[in-house]
């Protein structure tokens, strides 16, 4: 049971001053309870006797009404003899405790209104343990409240202090309960407003989410909105774009929940939408827009690698005459490995025209996607036949290079071994057994690799392949040296 009746109280006389609250209280939002669907209270007959009070307590405390009333009933002839005596005063002192007491329940009653609000703002927003913790401390004072205002309805329902023949005694007892029941009442209220005190954080932050609310949700419509006119400039451009469409078109459920609004389906949850709108709606705008440009790069790519094919068929052409150079001048271990690039590359220059042609199709169709696709597949087939005719040309330059003068590699091999001696006894009297083994190493396998020439018809590619091998191993030795040097090894 609340203080509050089932519908909203409207007082029956529109003149009623309100009395002003001893506690300030925390800033309602007014029109979140019926946004979000506020349950209504129970209907028995508690709250209707807690209504009837209340509409009691607001007569009550006018502003000294009765005094302006009083002599116009003494000369109209009124009902009520009225006259001095001890029965009088102590009638009097009753009846303005029952005034204090009709004012305390009222001021009671207008904070667990606002302090509703605030409960339905936090709840609506925040599901933590502290807003829940706040939940049920307001239900406990709810269930408080209860308690002291049935105290001061029975009070007021037990002494009808309007009778001729009131009694001193009866005046007392009445003036004894009300004034116990307005202190009861003014307690509950100071524990009230403490408790409301203590709910600042946390209104503060559900308000702070309550005002992203609005703006979250314009921003998502706009966002579609101009996703929309995106798409429509670019159908008018003649492209069309019917994956865009399907994906825009995705989001009118999302759009439709959010015009439905927080009441059904939640603060947070709407935030979480609106926000995943603006993030769709904005990559469907931004390929809209790009996508004039995107056609125009897929008409260059195009071009582009039918003409890189073209250039590369007719270079595999030239393959088979670099490899008979190849057969006629150099033993057979120079050239075996690339007696399959003429076949393998005239393959490939056909793939890659056919998924050319594929591509320009899916163009034409404006299947951007799958164009896409396609021109990566034929980049990739052209690169590779790239590398296999480049090696063929490459192997007999080498060749031709090591054949006219050996004494150049063999050079570039051994100032590339001492430099890295050098380094490995820098500031030793003795070298690293660690640097010192793999050096020695790399001077002999040179030699070896040298003895080979001697022959009459030496594998030039071999010697070619160990020289290029001892340079690696003498560059990750000094790479090892640097690195321990620069640790402080």
């Amino acid at each position: 049971m609340t203080a509050t009746p089932a519908q909203p109280y409207t007082p029956r006389v529109p003149s009623a001053p309100q009395p002003h609250s001893r506690a300030p209280r925390p800033a309602p939002v007014p029109a979140l309870p019926a946004a979000l669907g506020a349950r209504p209270d129970r209907q028995n007959r508690r709250a209707r006797r807690r209504a009837a009070a209340l509409d009691r307590a607001v007569l009550l405390v006018l502003p000294l009404v009765a005094g302006l009333v009083l002599p116009a009933a003494f000369a109209g002839g009124g009902t009520r003899r009225w006259f001095g005596g001890r029965a009088e005063g102590q009638r009097a002192e009753a009846q303005a405790a029952k005034d204090a007491a009709a004012a305390a329940f009222y001021e009671l009653d207008t904070a667990q209104r606002d302090l509703r609000i605030s409960i339905e703002t936090i709840t609506a927003v925040d599901d933590s343990p502290g807003a829940r913790g706040a939940a049920d401390g307001f239900e406990a004072l709810g269930r408080r409240i209860d308690e002291v205002s049935h105290q001061y309805i029975n009070a007021v329902d037990a002494h009808d202090l309007d009778r001729d023949d009131l009694e001193a005694s009866a005046a007392s007892r009445a003036r004894t309960e009300l004034t116990a029941a307005k202190n009861e009442l003014d307690r509950v209220k100071q524990e009230l407003d403490r408790f409301a005190q203590g709910l600042g954080p946390l209104l503060g932050k559900a308000e702070t989410e309550l005002a992203r609310l609005a703006p979250a949700v314009e921003r998502a419509r706009q966002g579609l909105l101009a996703a929309s006119n995106a798409l429509d400039a670019v159908r008018g451009s003649g492209l069309k774009a019917d994956d865009l469409a399907a994906r825009l078109a995705a989001l009118a459920p999302e759009l439709t929940k959010l015009n439905q609004g927080a009441g059904q389906h939640g603060v947070r949850e709407t935030l979480k939408r609106a926000d995943r709108v603006v993030r769709e709606a904005e990559a469907v705008r931004a390929e809209a827009e790009r996508l004039p440009e995107r056609a125009a790069e897929i008409d260059h790519r195009l071009v582009s690698l039918r003409t890189r094919a073209e250039a590369l068929g007719t270079r595999a052409e030239q393959v088979p005459q670099v490899l008979s150079e190849l057969r006629r001048r150099f033993v057979a271990a120079c050239w075996q490995d690339l007696q399959q690039v003429p076949d393998q590359a005239a393959r490939d220059v056909e793939q890659a025209q056919l998924k050319l042609r594929e591509a320009r199709a899916a163009r034409d169709a404006q299947r951007w996607p799958d164009a896409t696709s396609l021109l990566s597949t034929v980049r990739a087939l052209l690169n590779h036949t790239d590398e296999a005719v480049s090696a063929a040309g490459d192997r007999l330059r080498r060749l031709n290079a090591v054949q006219k003068d050996s004494q150049q590699e063999i050079d570039r091999t051994r100032f590339a071994i001492r430099d890295a001696q050098r380094l490995a006894m820098a500031g030793r009297s003795t070298p690293d057994p660690r640097h010192a083994r793999p050096l020695d190493e790399s001077v002999a396998r040179l030699d070896r690799a040298i003895a080979t020439l001697e022959g009459r018809h030496p594998d030039y590619w071999h010697f070619l392949g160990e020289t290029e091998a001892v340079r690696q191993a003498v560059a990750r030795v000094v790479d090892q040296i640097r690195k321990e040097r620069g640790a402080g090894a």
